[in-house]
């Protein structure tokens, strides 16, 4: 037994026919459907359909201006790494040069007041994360005590 739809031939036209409900025939349910249904549901329905399209035009509304303020603050980020950038380079700047004014006067005996300027002997003021204490007990005592050669 053949349940299916079937397409025949008929004096050059083609036909389909169909033992299952056609296109028309699921739109009047959907009205007959509608129709039955008690005007308590209809009006929930409606209610809630308003209700979502007014929660998804809000959360538009809210992405739009989330994104408005992360552009801005990207903005503003980006503006402060510029400036933070170009005071680093001009304080490095101007420290090579003192370095290199530094360097060039080099003077028998002035080696130990060098090393003291490039070394910070206070332990509070280090930003290192590193352990340095022993270094810098080595340090001073070599500059109270140099070696003899």
């Amino acid at each position: 037994f053949f349940t299916g739809a079937v397409d025949g031939v008929v004096n050059g036209d083609v036909y389909q026919e169909s033992n299952g409900p056609t296109e028309s025939y699921a739109a009047i349910s959907q009205v007959d459907r509608l129709q039955s249904e008690p005007e308590s549901i209809r009006k929930w329905r409606e209610e809630q359909k308003e209700r979502l399209e007014q929660l998804d035009a809000n959360s538009r509304k809210q992405e739009a201006e989330w994104k408005e303020k992360a552009i801005k603050e990207l903005e503003e980020w980006y503006a402060r790494q510029d400036e933070k950038l170009q005071k680093t380079k001009a304080s490095n700047r101007a420290a090579e040069e003192a370095f290199v004014n530094d360097a060039e006067d080099i003077f028998p005996g002035t080696e130990w007041e060098r090393v003291a300027q490039l070394c910070d002997f206070n332990p509070k003021s280090s930003k290192q994360a590193k352990d340095v204490s022993r270094m810098r007990s080595v340090l001073i005592s070599l500059k109270q005590a140099p070696l003899v050669r």
